[in-house]
C-alpha cells in the first residue's frame, strides 16, 4: 500500500511489481531477498495499490516521469492502469475524519487481497516538519495537527491502527513517541527514516571503510543535481531541512567523532539543487579530505550518475517483505536492524556503518526465520 502511488518513485515501484508478476526472472537478480523467507509468498506474489491526489492514469504518471523507457513498461500498461489507486482523503476533513476515511479503504483493499500481508510504503515528498515530541496521546493529535501541513502522519496512523506495518522511505520525521507507542500497542513494526539509494549508501560505505583503517575524516564536501519533482520540492529549505539533516548526521555518528573539530567548525556540507535537466537521473559529488600518518593530507573524488527511483525500487521491494516477515514474526515498534536501508536509522542502538548493518541484517533474518519456521 502506497503513499504517493503515482510518484516517480511509487510508479517505478508499479512498473516493477507488474514485471515481477508477468516476467520475474528479469527483475529478481535487483532484489537481496529474492533468495530469502522460504515460507513467504514468492517475490512474484507481490500486489500494489495505494493513494494519490493526481488524477491521471498511473501509465501516465509513469510516461510523465520518464524513469522507466516506454519500450519497458509499455507492455505492462493495462496491468499498471488496473491497480487499485484511492483519490487521497479530501483535504476539508480534520485529521481524524481523514484516519476514518483511510481506514475505510484500507477495509476495501483487504476484501480484494483477503490473503495478503499488508504493509504500508510512506513515500510522500519532504514537507515541513513538526515537533510532536511532547505529544502523548491519540487526542492531543487528532485536536492539534493540521494534517494538510503533514498527511504522512494520516497514513501512517491509520495502517497502524488497523494492524499494518510502516515503512517510511521518506525524510519527514514520524517516529514520534505517540506513534510508536500505537504501533507497539497494535502488533505493528514501523521501519524508517529516508531510503537510502545512491550518495547516501556510497558515503556509509567510505565513512566507514576510513574509519576501519583509522585515517581520519576533516571534511566532505556532497554535491546532488536533480531535476525530478523531489528536487524541485527541496526548493523549499524548510522542506529540505529534514533530508539534509539525515545526510550529515550520520557521518559523524559513524565517524564516532564531529567532522571539521580540528577547525571548530562542521565541514561536512551537503548541498541539493534542483537542475531541471537531469531529470531522475541526479549527479551526486563528493570531495572527501582525509589524513593519514603524519597528519599528510589525502583526498577522494567520487563522482555517481545515478536513476533516483531506479535505485529505490528494488529496496521498497525488498523492505515490503521483511516488514510482512517481521509482522509474522510478531515484532512491533521500530526496528532498528534495517538500518541498512536508511539514511537515518531507527530504534534503540541501531547499527551505524556498513559492516555492522550487514551483520544486523543477517541476524535479523536468522532470527525470523527460526520464529517463523513452523509456517
Amino acid at each position: 500500500m502506497v503513499a504517493g502511488a503515482k510518484g516517480a518513485v511509487a510508479s517505478t515501484v508499479a512498473v516493477a511489481v507488474a514485471t515481477l508478476q508477468k516476467d520475474p526472472d528479469t527483475l529478481l537478480p535487483s532484489l537481496t531477498t529474492r533468495n530469502s523467507f522460504p515460507y513467504l509468498a514468492p517475490p512474484h506474489a507481490v500486489h500494489m495499490v495505494g493513494w494519490d491526489t493526481q488524477p491521471a492514469k498511473l501509465s501516465d504518471c509513469v510516461k510523465t516521469h520518464g524513469v522507466v523507457p516506454e519500450n519497458i513498461w509499455k507492455r505492462y500498461q493495462s496491468n499498471l492502469d488496473e491497480l487499485l489507486i484511492f483519490q487521497a482523503p479530501p483535504l476539508d476533513l480534520n485529521l481524524k475524519a481523514q484516519v476514518r476515511h483511510l481506514m475505510q479503504d484500507i477495509q476495501v483493499i483487504r476484501k480484494q487481497h483477503s490473503n495478503a500481508l499488508p504493509v504500508l510504503i510512506n513515500l510522500l515528498p519532504a514537507c515541513i516538519q513538526l515537533d510532536l515530541e511532547n505529544f502523548m496521546s491519540l487526542s492531543q493529535l487528532y485536536s492539534k495537527v493540521d494534517p494538510s501541513n503533514f498527511p504522512d502522519l494520516t497514513y501512517v496512523l491509520a495502517s497502524i491502527l488497523s494492524g499494518i506495518p510502516v515503512i517510511n522511505f521518506s525524510p519527514n520525521h514520524l517516529e514520534f513517541p505517540v506513534v510508536i507507542q500505537q504501533a507497539i500497542k497494535h502488533h505493528v513494526p514501523v521501519c524508517g527514516r529516508d531510503g537510502k539509494t545512491g550518495q547516501t549508501y556510497f558515503k556509509v560505505v567510505l565513512a566507514s571503510a576510513l574509519k576501519a583503517r583509522c585515517l581520519h575524516v576533516g571534511g566532505w564536501y556532497s554535491l546532488n543535481i536533480l531535476g525530478n519533482a523531489d528536487g524541485k520540492n527541496l526548493l523549499n529549505p524548510e522542506r529540505a531541512a529534514g533530508k539534509v539533516a539525515n545526510k550529515t548526521q550520520l557521518l559523524d555518528d559513524i565517524l564516532g567523532y564531529p567532522v571539521g573539530q580540528k577547525y571548530g567548525e562542521p565541514c561536512h556540507k551537503v548541498h541539493i539543487d534542483y537542475y531541471p535537466p537531469r531529470g531522475d537521473a541526479k549527479e551526486a559529488w563528493d570531495v572527501i579530505d582525509f589524513q593519514g600518518m603524519f597528519g599528510l593530507p589525502m583526498s577522494i573524488r567520487l563522482n555517481l550518475q545515478g536513476r533516483d527511483s531506479i535505485l529505490a525500487a528494488p529496496l521498497i521491494l525488498d523492505l515490503a517483505r521483511w516488514m510482512a516477515v517481521l509482522k509474522l514474526a510478531d515484532r512491533s515498534g521500530l526496528i532498528p536492524e534495517l538500518g541498512f536501508y536508511f539514511k537515518k536509522p531507527l530504534g534503540k542502538n541501531p547499527p551505524l556503518n556498513f559492516q555492522d548493518q550487514v551483520h544486523s541484517l543477517r541476524e535479523l533474518e536468522k532470527e525470523c526465520d527460526s520464529l517463523n519456521a513452523h509456517r
